[in-house]
C-alpha cells in the first residue's frame, strides 16, 4: 500500500469512528471527526501531512500523490 492511500484510508477510519462514538457515547466526539476534516484541508493547500511524513520516515513507499 502506498503512503496516499494509507493517509485516506486512516482518514476514513477515524472520521468512521468519531461518528460512531458520537452516537454511542457523546456529540462531542464529532469535534475529532472536524480535526480529521481540516487536516485533510490544509494537507491539501499546504502538502504538510504529519502522517505522510511519518510514514515516508518508516519507508513506506510513495504513491501517485507525492
Amino acid at each position: 500500500m502506498s503512503i496516499d492511500r494509507i493517509v485516506m484510508a486512516f482518514a476514513g477510519t477515524m472520521i468512521l469512528l468519531s461518528v460512531t462514538l458520537a452516537h454511542l457515547v457523546s456529540p462531542w466526539w464529532m469535534l475529532l471527526a472536524g480535526f480529521v476534516g481540516l487536516n485533510l484541508l490544509q494537507a491539501a493547500f499546504t502538502g504538510f501531512c504529519p502522517l505522510a511524513m511519518m510514514l515516508k520516515r518508516m519507508g513506506v513507499k510513495p504513491g501517485a500523490a507525492f
